[in-house]
């Protein structure tokens, strides 16, 4: 009788591996200079002041719309606090009593506030202010006035947009 003997034959397999520590540490180190990199590409205190400069433009130009339409309601005649104002000076807007802040984006501004809170809800529901220094008492928004009753509107507190929020900052500005 022959008798074979019955191999029976293992095969060592090897549990996969993970990743080593090295392949670990080159991978966050990618994604921390891509982090880094986008974080630079967006500049968030640029986009910031862009943002406020934009608030800025629309909040003067909803002013500007709203002593507007009341001229336009009232046949032509200005709200009686604009009115009462010398034209060519520059007035911040605010309820603030005593005096106004006088120096408004390189504008010498009187020292007498203008109050325009009174206008009615028909033309504003509440008066805008700078959305960085802005308060109802000193709205840090102006009005010049002219004699053919046009009117110019500023913001004072423009901030710059280059990287950082460096740069000369926009002069914000409607006449209408």
């Amino acid at each position: 009788m022959n008798h074979s003997k019955t191999h029976i034959i293992f095969l060592k397999l090897k549990a996969p591996r993970g990743f080593t520590l090295v392949e670990l540490i080159i991978v966050i180190a990618i994604i921390a200079i891509l982090a880094a990199a986008i974080f630079v590409a967006i500049d968030p205190a640029r986009r910031l002041h862009e943002a406020r400069n934009a608030r800025r433009m629309t909040d003067i130009a909803t002013l500007l719309d709203a002593m507007k339409s009341y001229q336009a309601d009232n046949d032509g005649d200005l709200y009686a606090p604009v009115a009462a104002l010398n034209p060519g000076n520059y007035y911040q807007i605010g309820t603030a009593v005593g005096s106004c802040d006088s120096d408004c984006a390189g504008q010498t501004t009187d020292q007498v506030c203008v109050d325009i809170s009174g206008i009615g809800s028909n033309y504003l529901a509440q008066i805008p202010q700078d959305p960085k220094t802005g308060t109802p008492a000193m709205t840090r928004y102006a009005l010049n006035p002219d004699t053919n009753g046009a009117l110019t509107l500023l913001a004072c507190d423009a901030e710059g947009e280059g990287a950082g929020g460096t740069d000369v900052a926009p002069l914000i500005q409607i006449t209408r």
